[in-house]
């Protein structure tokens, strides 16, 4: 029966990581460029990122499936360049990861660049350092704390996705069965012993996620 279970958590932990990573590297911009700067449309880019917080998660799904099929706005050209389609592939599962649990970061992150002193900033310039100086080696570690707990939430909310994930990615053995859809699967077909397993696996990882972010965010207070 563990057995039953090993891929489903490899492949959920490879989703997860992967889309944790471009979580962060997207996040931390978007929620500098919310924080720190006003532009045109920055409202709608706001809204746009905040809005897979609160569509159900297979609306956000058909979007996805709109925007990357192989007649989509964007699937399209992925098609004639590469010669294959991203649906229904571990790539298309770490995409809708990515979207959902982009706004826990960016929201997070932002709030926390948000509430750092800007006088701690503008001393950095007068002593010669550049704007990616400074949110570098000033602004980013001061909301270091907001950063972790943003990047640990994003993380679980992944781990976690189901909706999204089983309108790009279906459910195939072996290719796309996360551990949420392999629940889901077994629940399904009555095999309640590898739920069950599955269940406490989750369970398991996501108190170890909520521990590690009250541990780092604790260790860093200020």
């Amino acid at each position: 029966m563990l057995e039953q279970a090993i891929y489903p958590l490899y492949i959920t932990l490879k989703i997860a990581t992967l889309s944790t990573i471009l979580v962060v590297l997207v996040g931390l911009l978007i929620s500098y460029l919310l924080a720190r700067r006003d532009f045109t449309g920055k409202n709608l880019v706001d809204i746009l990122v905040t809005l897979p917080l609160v569509l159900p998660p297979t609306v956000t799904g058909y979007l996805l499936v709109v925007l990357l099929g192989k007649n989509g706005v964007l699937g399209q050209y992925i098609f004639e360049i590469t010669g294959f389609g991203i649906l229904f592939t571990w790539q298309a599962a770490v995409i809708a990861a990515f979207v959902v649990s982009l706004p826990l970061m960016v929201k997070t992150t932002s709030a926390a660049i948000g509430s750092v002193d800007r006088e701690l900033e503008y001393v950095a310039y007068t002593l010669g350092h550049s704007e990616l100086e400074t949110a570098l080696f000033v602004t980013l570690p001061l909301a270091k704390k907001g950063i972790i707990a943003g990047l640990m939430l994003s993380f679980a909310r992944a781990v976690g996705e189901f909706g999204a994930t089983l309108m790009v990615a279906g459910n195939i053995p072996g290719k796309t069965n996360t551990m949420s859809l392999s629940i889901y699967t077994a629940f399904q077909s009555g095999n309640d012993s590898l739920a069950n397993i599955l269940v406490v696996i989750l369970v398991i990882m996501s108190l170890v996620s909520m521990a590690a972010t009250a541990k780092l965010v604790n260790r860093w207070k200020v």
